[in-house]
């Protein structure tokens, strides 16, 4: 392990720079910056996420993907380091194929919500995207990893499938869009 913090404060940052693991610094504003702290976000609202479900299968995956981002953001703050590997898609792959088995055909859209951990993993899909469009901005840019989208890109799809696993397991069922237009010809 790298260096280890003392003080979490280190007044490097104060002018509006953060450092890279390669010692360069970049704005706070920089896409790279950016990207990296959407990834901590997600991870965060994973984190939420996970304390709303039981223990199982589902709390096991998203524990073993926090660990990915971790490895995301290492390899933002490492431009030109490649730590995705196919590994890490084939392996979310699997997991939403497992989970989606037992699931429904889908047939029309579902709103996000429900209970708790719904919303929560419905939220986490939302901001999972936001973090993949980020990545594509960046990656017109600069140099990014391409696994590394493809790999939050499959995460999205993912977090959608385990929050209908969710919602098949808490009895709740899923809640579904009705358009304007089917609610105006409902009847006719």
């Amino acid at each position: 392990m790298g260096n280890r913090l003392t003080k979490v404060y280190t007044r490097t940052g104060d002018q509006g720079t953060t450092g890279l693991a390669d010692g360069s610094r970049l704005d706070k504003n920089d896409p790279r910056v950016h990207c990296m702290g959407e990834i901590d976000e997600l991870n965060a609202c994973i984190g939420l996420a996970l304390s709303l479900l039981e223990d199982g299968p589902a709390q096991q995956v998203l524990f073993a993907v926090q660990h990915d981002l971790f490895d995301v953001g290492a390899e933002l703050c490492q431009p030109g380091k490649n730590l995705i590997t196919d590994e890490y898609v084939e392996g979310l792959e699997t997991s939403a194929d497992e989970f989606n088995a037992n699931l429904s055909e889908l047939k029309e859209f579902i709103l996000p919500g429900g209970s708790q951990a719904v919303a929560n993993l419905q939220h986490a899909r939302t901001v999972c995207r936001r973090v993949e469009r980020s990545l594509v901005t960046l990656s017109e840019a600069q140099t990014v990893n391409p696994i590394t989208t493809r790999y939050v890109n499959r995460l999205s799809d993912l977090l959608f499938i385990l929050a209908r696993a969710q919602a098949f397991d808490e009895g709740t069922g899923e809640v579904y869009w009705n358009s304007k237009y089917s609610r105006l010809n409902r009847g006719k």
